[in-house]
């Protein structure tokens, strides 16, 4: 590299300033705000070896291209790649400098193989093309015009959701010691309630002689009532 980038820079620009300040002023031929956009053929590469070659980036990359066409008399750009190809998905975005439609941003996801039958990978393209960019492409040239590239691969969350999953569960079966108490107690909420003085009542007796007895059956009696009465 030679340029010297700020301690603690970071390349995070959004798409109207990739258009605006980046891919402008490459069609143009001038010079960009800073040099870290390299121009390189990304078709000549796979898009896992495209991020050794990235003048800068550790999770995304990004490239000025000169597309070419696919047929000479069309201008369908050429999206094939050494071991595979790149296939658009969703539909074109437009992109805004205020009220002005200043360029359209497209996706693309890159299969191994050749089309149709291609295998679908987890590298992604954004492409950015400006909004007149087609008007001006020279019908004698296979050369159509620049376009600024952002790669990435796609992270998947699943080891995230099965982590999620596994604490949900881990605490679901995690009892605190008030958690037990209140189901050792919870059979007769109301009886249990009645102190051992209560009980030593003699208007309580039937009540304590009661529970004395149920404690043999399947109701569960707390200990400190049934010592009470023995």
């Amino acid at each position: 590299m030679n340029y010297k980038l700020p301690p603690g820079f970071r390349f995070h620009p959004t798409d109207e300033e990739l258009i605006v300040y980046y891919l402008q002023n490459q069609a143009m031929s001038r010079p960009c705000p800073v040099s870290i956009i390299s121009e390189v053929d990304i078709y000549k590469f796979d898009p896992w070896q495209l991020p050794e070659i990235a003048e800068l980036g550790e999770k995304e990359w990004y490239f000025f291209t000169l597309r070419n066409r696919k047929y000479p008399n069309g201008v369908r750009p050429n999206r094939a790649a050494v071991s595979g190809y790149w296939k658009a998905t969703g539909t074109d975005k437009p992109v805004y400098s205020g009220s002005n439609r200043v360029g359209v941003k497209k996706s693309l996801v890159f299969y191994k193989g050749r089309p149709p039958k291609g295998s679908k990978t987890d590298w992604i393209m954004h492409e950015y093309r400006l909004a007149d960019s087609i008007t001006h492409v020279q019908h004698h040239s296979m050369k159509l015009d620049w376009v600024l590239c952002r790669i990435y691969k796609k992270q998947h969350s699943s080891k995230t959701l099965e982590r999620k999953v596994e604490d949900f569960h881990g605490q679901s079966n995690r009892t605190t010691p008030n958690e037990a108490s209140d189901k050792q107690v919870m059979r007769l909420p109301s009886i249990c309630s009645l102190t051992h003085d209560l009980l030593q009542l003699d208007y309580f007796g039937p009540i304590s002689q009661l529970l004395i007895e149920s404690s043999s059956s399947n109701l569960w009696l707390p200990k400190h009532l049934v010592d009470g009465e023995a």
